[in-house]
């Protein structure tokens, strides 16, 4: 599986119609809908804001949503999605902005133009090499006294571990581990006698 590290764009043209391709990584908790309503109001002269997602769920399920917003039912919202399965593509979105050019496509044409869109979408992922291997990541926390922020924080960033901190009475070491990253850190925090917490 793969996902997409950051945004993307690419458009392209089909007998006058535009049609614009915004490839977004997605967390399971964001809402599509959200985000094509942001692209409606920002391209207010569009007819058409169809998007595809996939995103893995806590319970390493793959969530799955389309909307041909409009356009006849099957002929935009489910090849697109087909095109991001057939990648296999998570955690990710399409969302495809189509200016109507005057002239009718019909279902064959819209379905070509829409999979053309996310594959436009994905090979500008992979020529600016935004598409990386899935790694599953499970969430730690580790406590501690601020006299140890500086030790720990020197660790993790010889490892490459990305962090938050909050801080209160102590403080509070944010963190999603891969399994060979938590191997790593479990030996260096022995030393410092520092407990990894499950969230």
């Amino acid at each position: 599986m793969k996902v997409l590290k950051s945004p993307c764009f690419d458009s392209f043209e089909v007998k006058g119609s535009k049609f614009l391709c915004y490839f977004e990584p997605l967390n399971i908790n964001e809402n599509v809908r959200t985000r094509q309503e942001e692209l409606r109001a920002e391209h207010f002269k569009c007819v058409h804001v169809v998007y595809a997602s996939r995103a893995l769920n806590e319970f390493g399920q793959i969530v799955e949503n389309q909307s041909d917003d409009g356009e006849p039912k099957g002929s935009s919202g489910a090849p697109a999605l087909n095109v991001l399965r057939g990648a296999n593509i998570i955690n990710a979105a399409c969302y495809i902005v189509r200016y109507f050019g005057g002239t009718l496509l019909g279902v064959g044409g819209l379905v070509r133009a829409y999979s053309n869109a996310v594959n436009l979408g994905i090979s500008k992922a992979n020529e600016l090499n935004l598409l990386s291997n899935y790694i599953k990541k499970e969430s730690y926390y580790i406590e501690l006294e601020y006299s140890q922020i500086n030790k720990l924080s020197y660790i993790l960033d010889k490892l490459n571990i990305v962090y938050s901190k909050d801080f209160g009475a102590n403080v509070v070491f944010y963190l999603e581990l891969s399994t060979d990253e938590l191997e790593e850190l479990e030996k260096e925090l022995i030393d410092l006698r520092l407990i990894l917490n499950k969230l």
